[in-house]
């Protein structure tokens, strides 16, 4: 019994199995396996612009697949790995980088989390310290701070 749960099991994990893997057909794949390795790493960095939340290296797009073959091109011409980004990026503009480059215009982007933390942190900050200068409850009346004084008095 446990035998064919094995077989189940593993029968639904390859079913189940994200099928993204094979995005990169054999035909584009470059015969050099260095040359391979940079268009594989410089896939991973650019979005497609179908899909927006997969690399072109993930995805099964037809935008995607030019891109990929784009990308092994410029590779095969000899462009270094910032030149291929350079000429994607001066093609389909900064949104197709997964990380988008630090310049003037990423700024805010980039600084954002830091000024969220450090706004969360100095509101906290005056929060407690608000709270910490308040009474909690309120006065006790004349016959409670009379009771009181008996108790201490004690």
């Amino acid at each position: 019994m446990s035998s064919v749960l094995s077989q189940l099991l593993i029968i639904l994990f390859i079913l189940f199995t994200p099928f993204s893997a094979f995005a990169v057909n054999p035909d584009e794949v470059l015969a050099d396996p260095a040359l391979e390795a940079r268009a594989r790493t410089l896939s991973a960095e650019l979005r497609c612009m179908v899909c927006q939340n997969q690399s072109i290296d993930n995805s099964n797009a037809e935008l995607a697949k030019d891109l990929r073959l784009l990308v092994r091109e410029r590779i095969k011409d000899g462009d270094s790995d910032e030149e291929v980004l350079d000429y994607i990026v001066s093609r389909y503009g900064e949104f197709v980088l997964l990380k988008p480059r630090f310049n003037p215009k990423t700024v805010l982007l980039w600084g954002a989390p830091v000024l969220l933390v450090l706004a969360g942190g100095l509101s906290l900050l005056v929060f407690a310290r608000r709270r910490a200068g308040k009474p909690t409850g309120s006065k006790l009346t004349a016959e409670e701070q009379a009771r009181l004084n008996e108790l201490l008095k004690k």
